[in-house]
């Protein structure tokens, strides 16, 4: 029977060095798949890496060619691959190994931070996006994989209207509520939905987006000048509109997190100064219409992963969380615009 020590250890025989022993512990937050934090001991010395296990996932590839692939090409900090294993040789499922990067997640260490770290996070966030936009483009909007035939990175669901797609990606986020406990709001959402994605704008230059850019999935050191240490899970990465990933980001980091409203001001011109370290960026009424698409879209979003974000909470917990994801849809459905 398959058991966390068995299928690392099947991963240090096939693919590491040789070991006395090894030590491994889990994340506490973020990642898709079976992820593990492994140190190995050489000869007396400590060697960290990170292995993730992905059952059942035939796209599987994507994720470790994008890490190389954008640590090629910008400043974002993302782990290494140092092995890589679509079929392994042993009896595991397909598996990845990288460096281990140093950091606390950023999610769990939100509430604790100083104001000024958290403006440089915000700010350093910032920073990252204009860093993927400007450096990695593409032709079209859609999901991103790899050809089958020279594992070259190609848009998949190719679109050139960014409106189109956007819809149908927002549409496919409302069909999944089935599974959760707002399925009573598909409809209300379909029409809300219809009613504003006329402001979406059709065209624009497609950029690399990070599709979970959330703290969950960043590790971060204070200590640090850029204290964003890394950028994890890269699997749900899109061709698509700058814009749809600076909204997304502040609904993710900044609203609603902070009730104050001359907080989240402040903190959202700190991501503005950090994306424009390498691109433009001045948002106008227009934008705050878009935003407000946006911001309902990424709301949608996380309903979905409601179930999974709460299993471990108790009922009463849960059930205060449903009703807090309840007020947002009402009080995000009533700020969008109809175009």
């Amino acid at each position: 029977m398959s058991s966390p020590e068995r299928d690392i250890e099947a991963v240090l025989d096939e693919s590491g060095p040789d070991y006395d022993s090894f030590s491994y512990e889990r994340p506490t937050a973020g990642h898709q798949g079976e992820v593990f934090m492994v140190t190995l001991q050489v000869g007396g010395d400590n060697y960290e890496v990170v292995i993730k296990f992905q059952a059942g996932d035939p796209d599987f590839a994507l994720e470790p060619f994008l890490h190389n692939y954008v640590a090629d090409r910008t400043d974002v900090p993302v782990p290494r691959i140092l092995v890589f294993e679509q079929t392994p040789d042993l009896d595991i499922d397909p598996y990845f190994v990288t460096e281990r990067i140093r950091g606390d997640n950023l999610a769990e260490s939100m509430g604790q931070i100083t104001e000024e770290t958290r403006e440089r996070v915000i700010e350093h966030a910032g920073q990252t996006l204009g860093d993927m936009h400007s450096n990695v483009g593409f032709e079209g909007f859609g999901r991103l994989a790899l050809n089958d035939a020279d594992e070259r990175l190609v848009v998949d669901e190719f679109s050139w209207d960014w409106q189109a797609f956007f819809t149908d990606l927002v549409e496919s986020y409302i069909d999944r509520l089935d599974d959760t406990p707002f399925a009573d709001l598909q409809e209300t959402a379909r029409e809300y939905l219809h009613q504003s994605a006329g402001c979406i704008e059709s065209t624009g230059p497609p950029r690399l987006v990070h599709d979970d850019f959330r703290p969950a999935n960043m590790l971060f050191d204070a200590d640090e000048e850029n204290p964003i240490t890394a950028v994890l899970d890269w699997q749900f990465a899109l061709a698509a509109d700058a814009e749809y990933h600076v909204a997304r980001t502040e609904f993710l980091f900044i609203d609603p997190a902070f009730q104050d409203a001359g907080t989240r001001e402040r903190l959202r011109q700190k991501l503005y100064d950090g994306y424009r370290k390498y691109l433009e960026f001045e948002p106008d009424d227009a934008f705050a219409d878009r935003r407000a698409v946006y911001y309902f879209a990424t709301l949608l979003w996380r309903m979905l992963g409601f179930d999974a974000a709460f299993a471990d909470a108790g009922e009463l917990a849960q059930g205060r969380a449903e009703v807090r994801f309840r007020q947002q849809f009402d009080q995000l459905a009533a700020q969008l615009p109809e175009c």
